[in-house]
């Protein structure tokens, strides 16, 4: 059952926080640009994320409100399905105090509920932010995430002597003890950028404080190199043969994209797949699902369902079906 202790090369979780003009955006794309590997930004910034597209090569998809963890969940495993090496979320202060994010989840929820108990809300919606945090800490990308610090002003001595007001950041606009559940975190300040690391598993940063440039994403690399290769049967994870925007192609599966999030054709009513199976979106998917149909078929047929021939008759129709579902935008289902 014991076995010697051994440090595993492991994906790194990383956190930015600082108030707003601190630079954890572009503190967060040097820091990515040492880690190596192509990158990937969530942008829930209206699109600020790419300002930066002349610092690195990086590609960028934008997340718009509302800020629902499961959002957030399907554009973390679309990245890890494309193979993406580091992944910045900028800002995941959105999935607990933005549009649709986690506190205005508890507030429709407590104002429909006939007590209006809160705590009974949180009970019900706490299981979707644990969740995104899953989905953060088990991808196997390294993550860096940008939280927005809450602010407050204290009086400091400027260069000169004197006592300004500077603005300053306590903790970060997350769950109280989210930044406890990161590899290492940054507290970057907003005057000279500085970057205190306020927890740090690797060791590496105990006694720096400074600016965050790459060579601090390359220090971290070495780091994770210097550990022992996890063998493929401890840390085998499902990765799709083939995959886009809407559809994950596996071995023994085809998921694709609905307005709940990513699922299985095979947990699909016929009618839907069918639309599918028509609509240029899922161009991937038409195969499998035209496969699974007929064999969904060929069964009931065995068993004497009327329904068999009512997938054979939509499986003859596609071509007709392609009109009708080219005009749906955006998921099906």
């Amino acid at each position: 059952m014991f076995k010697k202790a051994e440090r595993k090369r492991i994906f790194v979780k990383m956190a930015l926080c600082g108030v707003s003009g601190s630079g954890k955006t572009y503190s967060a794309l040097l820091l990515a640009q040492g880690l190596g590997g192509k990158i990937a930004m969530i942008d829930t910034e209206n699109g600020s994320g790419e300002l930066y597209s002349d610092l690195c090569e990086y590609d960028a998809a934008q997340l718009e409100p509302p800020f629902s963890p499961m959002k957030f969940i399907n554009a973390i495993k679309e990245a890890e399905a494309e193979g993406y090496n580091v992944l910045i979320i900028d800002s995941l202060s959105h999935a607990w105090s933005g549009q649709g994010g986690i506190l205005e989840m508890v507030d429709k929820k407590s104002a429909t509920s006939r007590s209006g108990n809160s705590f009974t809300a949180w009970r019900d919606v706490t299981p979707e932010h644990n969740k995104l945090v899953d989905a953060i800490l088990q991808c196997r990308m390294h993550v860096i995430v940008c939280m927005r610090s809450k602010t407050a002003y204290e009086m400091q001595e400027n260069e000169k002597g004197k006592k300004t007001p500077v603005k300053v950041g306590l903790a970060p606009i997350q769950r109280d003890g989210m930044e406890y559940e990161f590899t290492i975190v940054f507290d970057i300040d907003r005057e000279k950028h500085y970057a205190l690391a306020s927890k740090d598993r690797t060791g590496l940063f105990e006694k720096t404080i400074d600016v965050i440039t790459p060579a601090t994403g390359e220090l971290i690399r070495k780091w994770v190199e210097g550990g022992v290769e996890v063998s493929v049967e401890v840390e085998a994870v499902k990765r799709p043969i083939r995959a886009d925007k809407f559809v994950q192609v596996y071995s023994d599966d085809c998921m694709v994209l609905t307005k709940k999030g990513f699922e299985s054709i095979k947990n699909l009513p016929v009618d839907t797949l069918a639309q599918m199976a028509a609509h240029q979106n899922y161009a991937l998917a038409a195969t499998a699902i035209t496969d699974f149909l007929d064999a969904k078929a060929v069964a009931m047929t065995v068993d004497g369902s009327a329904e068999a021939t009512e997938i054979d008759a939509l499986v003859n129709e596609l071509p007709d079906i392609e009109d009708q579902a080219s005009k749906v935008d955006g998921p099906i289902g």
